[in-house]
């Protein structure tokens, strides 16, 4: 070997150790900086002629394993998932306070019967009936208050959305800058480890937000998809456009979340057809999509429930029951009928006419079996007239059917037939028309329908109802929007559901009290019906399709109803007592100090009430049952949070050891380095030694 062989390996020594002390340099710098992946120099012999002359140092490259990668990436989504769910559930939780909390919902359902419980104890007293419809109040205005503060806690999640989808739309804009940087580093053989750094970091923390599937391109590029298969980059940018309402607040629906062609700016252009609806997307966005669209809407609709029952059970009573004096006038509420509808009652009512004291004036007694089949509310409320006589009179005006006694020293009673009560729909026929509530509505009639299929709906032609299914992660399965026209019977209506877009999924059918009920096919368990828009209302009686349908807990009433002012402001007005339908004109037919149906309230609220699709229940018992799986589904979200929290941190240390910075390994790098560089300093004198000889030798 020359001397000039010699000198050139040492050379390429020296300068090879320089390049890995300053690999080393750098990676102690960002010990501390989070996301780096530590350097490393490759080597190789140089040889030229068939002889080894020397070192080829290359470019400092990353050291990663794009598999520890991947796995952080998919377990950020799981993370951000499971974040986004346990801190909205909890904040729920909050909002429905301590299970013995006085002001929770529980409590103040419980209020109420221990009150009426206080009424028959005390016997009638004014101040205990005060409570007990004070209670009731109560716990309409605590449902209410928690509907709103659902409403607003959606309102912040879809604001949340907003959010997220803006910062997703920066990091895809960055990660696809940095995809170009990195290819064209690549391309010209440099090294690519700051960009690939930073893109690492904006990939994990985009997988945050939306689970991605993230795939590397032979020219160093990384393309993405949503775990759903969208396409969010490639060699071209996509940006998610979504348009926020800005209604603070709960809506009936929302808008998708479209995947836009963007230019390198992020302004964006044409949709690529595809878009973001279901929770299915994962991440952060998939936790809130889900929590927006599923589980808030699902606790309010069960909130309109229990409401329903509350007050159906209430006014089960209260109808039956009366007051000494009774009311000079029953004014009843809006129930979808008009008076040529069939009025569709079996059994017997009574209906009465008593003085003051509360001996019987008159009273007759109708029975709906011997009306005929084709009567209609023109005819009962004809019958009631007839019977009655000069006494009192009935009127069925604009949907609302009112009796009065003729004389204003006389009072209105009516009682069930003990034999055969009267029934429509489960209910009997006081209540059905609202004469006597203890809980009013202007937007429900409270009750069923009654509906049969040969019923005609009464829509006027063109009005329209969307109906929306969703599936049991909040996805949108189907919508179809029906369309009334004239002459159109509930039969029909039903058949247009079973005919349309939602029967793939499931079949309607109308039940023994006229609701509308949905049975999901066994692909589609769990799936839940909405009503986001309506405009039909039934003969100009303000009840629309949504109300009179019972296809959602959303149409309750709960938003307008109220204790009627004159029960909170007169005790005497609450019915405590009863009618004696057996009675002879003349004869008492009210008892003073009568409290008989105070224990009714007792019993009915103990007893349980129909909940249509989600069976049997007290009320009470519902509620709680409503308020613990909250409860649970916050405690079992917080142990999913915790749990793909741990496996995130764990995946991110296992991705770290590898290729994080080790401040012993590269400190024992740098001696040998520097005992290399040591060494081709003293190859480099001797060779310089060798040629000062070789010139004295000349």
């Amino acid at each position: 070997m020359s001397i000039n062989s010699i000198l050139h390996s040492a050379i390429s020594g020296l300068s090879a150790s320089q390049a890995g002390m300053q690999t080393v340099s750098t990676n102690i710098a960002n010990v501390g900086t989070v996301g780096y992946a530590r350097q490393t120099v490759s080597q190789s012999a140089s040889v030229t002629g068939g002889a080894v002359n020397g070192v080829v140092v290359g470019e400092p490259s990353r050291v990663a394993d794009k598999f520890l990668e991947t796995a952080v990436y998919q377990r950020a989504g799981s993370a951000g998932a499971a974040e986004a769910t346990a801190n909205y559930l909890d904040r729920l939780q909050a909002l429905l306070g301590a299970p013995s909390a006085e002001s929770g919902l529980s409590s103040r359902l419980s209020a109420i019967s221990s009150s009426i419980s206080e009424v028959t104890g005390l016997q009638g007293s004014p101040e205990a009936v005060a409570l007990f419809t004070g209670n009731i109040q109560d716990s309409i205005d605590t449902l209410n208050g928690l509907r709103d503060d659902v409403a607003n806690l959606q309102g912040d999640v879809d604001s949340e959305v907003a959010d997220t989808v803006t910062r997703a739309n920066e990091l895809l804009k960055k990660i696809h800058g940095l995809n170009a940087e990195v290819a064209r580093l690549q391309g010209q053989g440099m090294g690519t480890s700051g960009p690939a750094d930073e893109r690492m970091n904006a990939l994990q923390e985009l997988s945050g937000l939306i689970a991605v599937s993230v795939r590397e391109q032979p020219d160093g590029r990384v393309t993405i998809d949503t775990a759903s298969g969208q396409v969010l980059l490639d060699r071209r940018l996509r940006q998610l456009s979504y348009a926020d309402s800005g209604i603070a607040g709960a809506q009936s629906s929302y808008s998708t979340i479209d995947i836009r062609f963007a230019g390198d700016d992020g302004v964006s252009g044409a949709s690529t057809g595809t878009r973001i609806e279901s929770a299915s997307v994962g991440g952060k966005l998939g936790g809130l999509l889900d929590m927006r669209d599923r589980v808030l809407p699902g606790f309010s609709e069960q909130l309109g429930q229990v409401f329903t029952g509350l007050a159906q059970t209430l006014n089960a009573v209260s109808n039956a029951g009366t007051t000494v004096p009774a009311p000079q006038v029953l004014n009843g509420q809006a129930n979808g009928l008009i008076g040529s509808d069939r009025i569709g009652f079996t059994g017997k009512a009574t209906f009465a006419v008593v003085s003051a004291d509360g001996t019987l004036v008159a009273k007759t007694t109708v029975d709906f079996d011997a009306l005929g089949s084709a009567a209609t509310v023109d005819d009962a409320v004809a019958a009631i007239n007839a019977g009655l006589g000069a006494a009192g009179s009935a009127s069925f005006s604009n949907g609302v059917l009112s009796i009065g006694a003729a004389s204003s020293a006389n009072g209105i009673a009516i009682a069930q037939d003990t034999a055969s009560p009267s029934d429509r729909a489960g209910v009997g026929f006081s209540q059905f028309f609202g004469l006597n509530n203890l809980v009013r509505s202007e937007t429900s009639a409270l009750v069923p329908s009654g509906f049969i299929a040969g019923d005609a709906t009464g829509f006027s032609a063109g009005q329209t109802s969307q109906v929306m299914l969703r599936g049991a992660n909040g996805s949108i399965l189907a919508s179809q929007t029906l369309t009334a026209a004239a002459g159109d019977t509930w039969g029909d209506m039903v058949n247009q559901l079973n005919s349309g877009d939602l029967a793939a999924y499931g079949t309607f059918a109308l039940d023994d009290k006229g609701r509308i009920a949905f049975t999901p096919k066994a692909g589609s368990t769990g799936a839940t019906i909405s009503v986001p828009a309506d405009n039909t209302t039934r003969y100009g009686t303000s009840l629309s399709f949504s109300a009179l349908s019972g296809l959602t807990g959303a149409a309750s009433g709960l938003s307008t109803a109220q204790v009627p002012a004159d029960f909170l402001n007169n005790t005497a007005r609450v019915p405590l007592a009863l009618l004696q339908a057996d009675a002879a004109v003349g004869d008492k037919a009210i008892g003073a100090g009568d409290i008989r149906n105070a224990n009714a309230f007792v019993d009915a609220l103990l007893a349980t009430a129909d909940f249509g699709k989600d069976g049997k229940a007290t009320v009470v018992q519902f509620a709680n049952r409503l308020l613990g799986n909250v409860g649970a589904q916050a405690s079992l979200a917080q142990t999913t949070a915790d749990n793909t929290s741990a496996r995130l941190t764990d995946a991110t240390t296992r991705r770290d050891s590898y290729s994080g910075v080790n401040i012993d390994e590269e400190l024992a790098h740098m001696v040998v380095l520097q005992n290399s560089y040591s060494a081709a300093a003293r190859v480099i004198t001797t060779a310089s030694k060798m040629y000062d000889a070789l010139l004295d030798m000349v």
